[in-house]
């Protein structure tokens, strides 16, 4: 995308960068030097900037802070051989953050602003994109309400940041996972398919006792009657059944639009793999454990890529998964990504944004 967007320029003066440890990067911990950074007020983004990453200064009465009003999207940068940076799917975060922006009641990112901003801040801090395989640099946009004023209301003003992360792997080693029948992540009408910071703090508490009880993650199910499996707490999830992937649809407001389920999805129809996006009931799953049909499960998301499932827990059961041979689907379809993302096999689908 061609921009004569001029964006100024406050670097640092005691850059991190030296000091940081890239092999052995906790995911979300270390920060790079810089951050972008836009208001929103009079009805258009303005004072376009980027500037050193550092604290924000905000009234005890900030809107976001009491109401809630605060969005964000995740997506990663790879460097390739040639010391290129490549930035997977931006505009598909773009557009669902606009998405969450409307139901939000939130004003929406111009794209030049989203796609420059977020260029600009990774040329300035390309040093900070990891080399190594399995190593990425997290970004992310996100935008809450800056109002000072105590009243249920959109805000009238809003701030949209980009700060980016070197990150190594999310999940280090396969998952366990317990099918959550008591909590509710997201219903019909509410704001479950908006990634907005509500929607993970209602998932906080169960995902603590889960966790206490020796699982990685939660499957939420639906908030009606618990008995179809939605999504886990930070990704979609599939499952391949007698042949066939199955993974729950994304049209009834309760489910994020994935950016990576949907990849994973086309990567599946260009491989001829049976796919279907419907609900999988957990009645369904625990037969399909219990007579070995089950042949995968999986994880799908910005931060896991792809989360292997070793174990599920139903009703108070344990249920192993059987190891995935090396021609598994989601070892090849982890595979086929990674090398998109890093630019070692073709990116036929213009997924990727070069610089």
């Amino acid at each position: 995308m061609k921009t004569s967007l001029a964006i100024p320029v406050t670097k640092t003066q005691s850059s991190k960068l030296a000091e940081t440890d890239f092999s052995n990067l906790v995911f979300g911990r270390t920060i790079s030097d810089h951050m972008f950074v836009a208001d929103y007020k009079n009805g258009e983004w303005t004072d376009l900037r980027i500037e050193p990453y550092g604290p924000l200064q905000l009234n005890p009465s900030n809107a976001a802070l009491h109401y809630g009003q605060s969005i964000f999207e995740g997506l990663k940068a790879y460097k390739n051989e040639d010391g290129e940076v490549l930035i997977f799917r931006p505009d598909a975060n773009w557009r669902r953050m606009n998405e969450s922006a409307e139901r939000m009641c939130m004003p929406s990112i111009p794209e030049e602003i989203f796609m420059e901003g977020m260029r600009q801040l990774i040329e300035l801090d390309r040093a900070w994109v990891p080399s190594a395989k399995g190593s990425s640099l997290y970004i992310r946009p996100y935008m809450f309400a800056t109002d000072d004023y105590i009243g249920v209301k959109p805000s009238d003003t809003y701030k949209f940041i980009i700060f980016t992360c070197p990150v190594g792997n999310y999940y280090s080693k396969p998952v366990s996972v317990k099918v959550e029948t008591k909590f509710t992540r997201a219903t019909e009408g509410g704001t479950g398919a908006a990634k907005t910071a509500g929607n993970y703090a209602a998932s906080l508490y169960p995902a603590l006792q889960a966790q206490k009880a020796g699982y990685d993650q939660l499957l939420w199910t639906d908030g009606k009657t618990h008995s179809n499996i939605e999504e886990s707490g930070t990704m979609n999830v599939m499952f391949k059944i007698n042949g066939t992937l199955i993974t729950a649809p994304t049209n009834t407001g309760t489910i994020l639009k994935g950016i990576t389920r949907d990849s994973v999805i086309q990567l599946a129809k260009d491989w001829n793999e049976p796919i279907e996006e419907r609900f999988l009931s957990v009645q369904e799953l625990k037969e399909a454990l219990e007579s070995g049909t089950l042949e995968e499960a999986f994880g799908t998301g910005t931060a896991a890529t792809i989360a292997h499932i070793q174990r599920i827990h139903i009703n108070g059961k344990d249920y192993e998964l059987p190891e995935k041979s090396g021609d598994a689907f989601s070892h090849r379809v982890l595979a086929e990504l990674d090398g998109i993302k890093y630019g070692s096999k073709e990116d036929s689908h213009n997924w990727i944004m070069k610089f």
